[in-house]
């Protein structure tokens, strides 16, 4: 009697951990890069509004890329430098991958040409819907205009 209880409770925590695993994470998923001309549906300039997206199960064939928690990319150069006019863009999705291995965190640092960039990965439903403070954004330029001026600095002197 007592193995045949042992069986049912060893069947009972399998199944429950089953369905824990299956559980998977919500992310909105949009890109400025795909926006029409005058649209900012992924929150580039404007506030990203959470009530005109669906975040999209990370494990289900909606996600553009399947994965185990959020991601936001955020990539700045300066005004004039993407010929289109454009010059901030930000990607949301889901993500499998974080180059430090850890979420809740952003890396962000400067490419050589002068473009600015942050990604922020979290593991919580819809968590790649916030907006960065307006601190954040200034940081973003003045990064941008410091990267640039070394640029021009380091060519001039060399």
């Amino acid at each position: 009697m007592k193995a045949k209880t042992l069986n049912v409770l060893i069947t009972l925590v399998g199944a429950a951990s089953l369905l824990h695993a299956v559980e998977s994470i919500r992310c909105y998923q949009c890109s400025s890069g795909q926006d029409s001309k005058g649209e900012d549906n992924c929150g580039a300039y404007e506030k990203f509004d959470q009530s005109k997206h669906i975040a999209v199960d990370c494990s289900s064939d909606e996600s553009s890329t399947p994965g185990s928690f959020c991601m936001k990319v955020t990539q700045q150069s300066p005004k004039g430098f993407i010929w289109d006019g454009r010059w901030r863009q930000v990607i949301r999705r889901c993500a499998s991958v974080s180059e430090t291995g850890v979420t809740g965190v952003c890396n962000w640092g400067v490419y050589e040409n002068g473009v600015y960039w942050e990604e922020c990965y979290c593991s919580e439903d819809s968590c790649n819907g916030s907006y960065r403070s307006q601190s954040v954004s200034n940081s973003l330029l003045i990064s941008s205009v410091f990267a640039m001026l070394t640029t021009y600095l380091w060519h001039t002197v060399a």
